[in-house]
């Protein structure tokens, strides 16, 4: 599942193809994605400009001069890609129709962007800008990781008398918005906190810690262009590179880099978590 810096990263690959500027047209080739797509949606989307597109934990929002929003979640094979504009120093064809072009939107200046989900996990919807922060997939996410709101004090509230361990907390997106698996054993890396330690347990003073590492992590990622596992991909269709900078993610038996130590490999809430059984206490 493309985590915050894959998301943010698409929404920046987005940005000089859809922000102020028409829907001329827009394709709907199916009902549904992972659940119903807006009702009439090809209708309520053309001729709209999109006055911002911005992004909300890992949903892209675009908001459209009707007063709607378009929200967007990538899902676990979901590619926005851009064709037939310029990208920097890169230039993109109208590639084919493919089997899974599921949502087509053509956009004033020429660019093309394609909503392409070959498992069909990622979603649509249309809301009212003015509600778009309660609606159902984004009214009980927590703070934003670069919003001032996600702060040392904060992160000690909330995390008092927690009995669930530090990584499932994290990843609790009540907690912190954007934030997944990946980063989170990176994050946990840098802080030197075992994975499995109580949330509710750990010291106030190393708990603050947790803030300006996640900021960093999330930074180089994003500067990095977001990881590529699977099938995520930039808009512009390049990959991403951060993978090849993680310090435990994915390299069990590898040398940690700070000590040498073989990383470790175990399964928290079904998911794998990576640490150093040295550097991580």
């Amino acid at each position: 599942m493309p985590e915050l810096p894959e998301v943010e990263t698409v929404r920046r690959g987005l940005l000089p193809a859809m922000e102020g500027r028409r829907i001329l047209a827009a394709q709907v080739n199916r009902p549904d994605l992972r659940w119903p797509l807006p009702k009439r949606m090809a209708e309520r989307l053309e001729g709209q400009e999109v006055t911002a597109l911005r992004r909300r934990s890992k949903y892209i929002l675009a908001e459209l001069s009707g007063g709607e929003t378009l929200i967007v979640h990538l899902g676990m094979s979901g590619r926005m890609l851009v064709s037939g504009a310029a990208l920097g120093q890169f230039h993109f064809d109208h590639p084919a129709p493919e089997k899974h072009d599921h949502v087509v939107l053509d956009m004033e200046g020429g660019a093309r962007v394609t909503f392409n989900d070959a498992r069909r996990f990622g979603a649509m919807d249309l809301a009212p800008t003015a509600e778009v922060e309660d609606h159902w997939l984004l009214k009980a996410l927590g703070p934003e990781p670069f919003g001032n709101a996600f702060n040392e004090a904060y992160l000690i509230g909330r995390l008092k008398g927690r009995a669930t361990p530090i990584k499932t907390a994290l990843l609790d997106q009540t907690v912190v918005a954007g934030l997944g698996n990946i980063y989170v054993c990176e994050i946990l890396h840098r802080a030197g906190i075992d994975p499995r330690r109580k949330a509710g347990r750990i010291s106030a003073q190393r708990l603050t810690t947790l803030v300006p590492i996640t900021r960093m992590v999330l930074e180089e990622a994003i500067e990095a262009g977001g990881s590529s596992l699977r099938d995520h991909r930039q808009a512009s269709g390049e990959l991403g590179y951060f993978q090849h900078t993680f310090r435990v993610y994915g390299r069990e038996g590898a040398p940690c880099p700070h000590c040498a130590t073989p990383i470790r490999r175990i399964v928290q809430s079904g998911r794998s978590s990576f640490y150093c059984p040295t550097c991580q206490r």
